[in-house]
């Protein structure tokens, strides 16, 4: 008897520009691993930009502009399958059923309701009923492909859980139906961390940018970011995340380019200035290929169509018989 492929399913959200953080912290690991060692699935989550106010030109702009820097950055669609999540109906078809299976309790737990809805009403707005009900959604994206394994940054380890707890529910009650899946979590020295504010994520949604490198900046532009990134007071440079989280950063970011380790590289440098000027170049030379590709890309539109087309069909023959069974087992009349 033969084992299944282990599956892969992970999904960014076009609610900002790519940014340095999500290369090195989650797409770097699907381009050079993930994408050869498993069956692996990554999607443009369109539907979850919608839980805030937005601007429905640009999510359709940052949606086409995040596939395209998949790309860029060397996801293969002959080794894995790229889509847009609103291009295949089944994670909305599945995502009701997950709420009829989540409760009220479960849902107002999760932290980002918690905090995104807080800052929501602080600038008084109205929380959006999907802001709530959103991690249905996400499990949705995840059981309907029948995923093991759900690489995720430690803010969306949560929603995993619930996702887990959801499928054993379901099976529980209505008979085996989904895989149960598991979250990856990335290597510590992959969370690349703001560089005004080294104790926060470098995040795409940020209001303040001054600190985030964005995969498509110009190198002039990241040089100036990085020379201007905050360190510590003193100016031995020290690996020391807790103590100097502002050189422990640089160091974490040149580590990252170049493969050493941050403790061996902070005995090279003796002061700040030459610390921010390798991490510079180092960084401007990681991100060259792949502005150049997604250049190319741009220029032949119809390139990402097809990938993204073929993605969606290809999604869509793979979720569409766990969707359809999950219907028949929690009590739907199929259609005749």
């Amino acid at each position: 008897m033969t084992t299944r492929t282990t599956r892969i399913f992970s999904g960014v959200k076009p609610t900002g520009h790519l940014t340095l953080g999500n290369y090195l912290g989650a797409i770097r690991q699907w381009v050079e691993s993930d994408q050869h060692r498993a069956e692996a699935l990554f999607c443009v989550v369109d539907l979850h930009a919608l839980t805030v106010d937005h601007d429905p030109a640009r999510v359709r702009r940052l949606s086409r502009q995040t596939a395209t820097l998949f790309l860029a950055a060397g996801l293969d669609p002959e080794l894995c399958t790229l889509f847009v999540q609103s291009h295949v109906d089944e994670h909305t078809r599945l995502s009701y059923l997950l709420e009829c299976t989540a409760t009220d309790g479960e849902m107002r737990r999760m932290i980002q309701y918690k905090e995104k809805s807080v800052r929501e009403r602080s600038t008084g707005g109205s929380v959006r009923l999907s802001l709530l009900t959103y991690p249905a959604l996400m499990a949705a994206d995840i059981l309907a492909y029948g995923a093991d394994e759900v690489p995720v940054g430690d803010d969306q380890a949560q929603h995993v859980e619930l996702t887990r707890d959801l499928a054993v529910r379901f099976n529980q009650r209505y008979g085996h139906t989904f895989t149960v899946p598991r979250a990856v979590l990335p290597e510590v020295a992959s969370r690349v961390m703001d560089l005004q504010d080294p104790t926060s994520k470098m995040g795409k949604s940020h209001a303040e940018t001054s600190g985030i490198v964005y995969l498509l900046d110009e190198p002039e532009v990241v040089r100036k970011k990085i020379m201007r990134a905050v360190t510590d007071s003193g100016s031995d440079v020290v690996y020391d995340r807790e103590a100097h989280p502002g050189v422990a950063n640089l160091l974490e970011l040149l580590a990252s380019c170049t493969g050493d380790k941050p403790a061996v590289l902070a005995e090279q440098y003796s002061s700040y200035g030459a610390l921010k000027r390798d991490t510079a170049e180092a960084v401007v030379e990681l991100l060259r290929p792949v502005q150049a590709r997604h250049a190319e890309l741009c220029a032949d539109p119809g390139t990402v169509d097809a990938v993204l087309r073929t993605g969606a069909e290809r999604a869509r023959a793979l979720a569409r018989p766990t969707v359809d069974a999950a219907y028949r087992a929690i009590g739907l009349l199929p259609a005749a």
